[in-house]
């Protein structure tokens, strides 16, 4: 059982009062709904749902996992949410090492430039032609040429 699925199929079933509304909105067939939410309840060995022809409302327990999953659902979103919005937006700390050359030459007249695209990047730069042990120096990038 995809767990996340049978979750927001459960708490969407909720939200919408019908497995047929629920399954519109996910843009999963209703019988699907169905069984996701049967798997759900087999797996906590709990019944969620009261179920009748006409309407499907929670229990006692299915109203307290309703409202914990819920905020678990934000939390993971927001979570999701954060991530990508790192990708778009980069942020931290940069420790890079290279030559002098490199540096003087293509590196330090590109840097206005990249803090202006990158903002929220901390950039480290070292300047050496010594061999290096990135972990003890703690250095993420080494550029070399030649």
């Amino acid at each position: 059982m995809d767990y996340l699925t049978a979750v927001r199929a459960f708490v969407r079933v909720v939200e919408a009062g019908s497995f047929s509304k629920a399954a519109d909105s996910l843009e999963l067939p209703r019988n699907t709904v169905t069984k996701l939410v049967q798997s759900l309840e087999a797996h906590l060995r709990v019944k969620l749902l009261n179920r009748t022809t006409r309407q499907v409302s929670t229990t006692s327990d299915g109203e307290i996992y309703f409202d914990r999953m819920v905020r678990v659902l934000e939390d993971w979103y927001e979570a999701e949410s954060e991530l990508s919005s790192g990708q778009q937006n980069p942020h931290g700390r940069l420790r890079v090492d290279m030559g002098a050359g490199m540096a003087s030459q293509l590196i330090i007249p590109a840097l206005a430039d990249f803090h202006e695209r990158y903002p929220d990047i901390q950039l480290d730069i070292g300047v050496s032609d010594r061999p290096l042990d990135l972990l003890s120096e703690r250095i993420d990038c080494v550029i070399r040429a030649g």
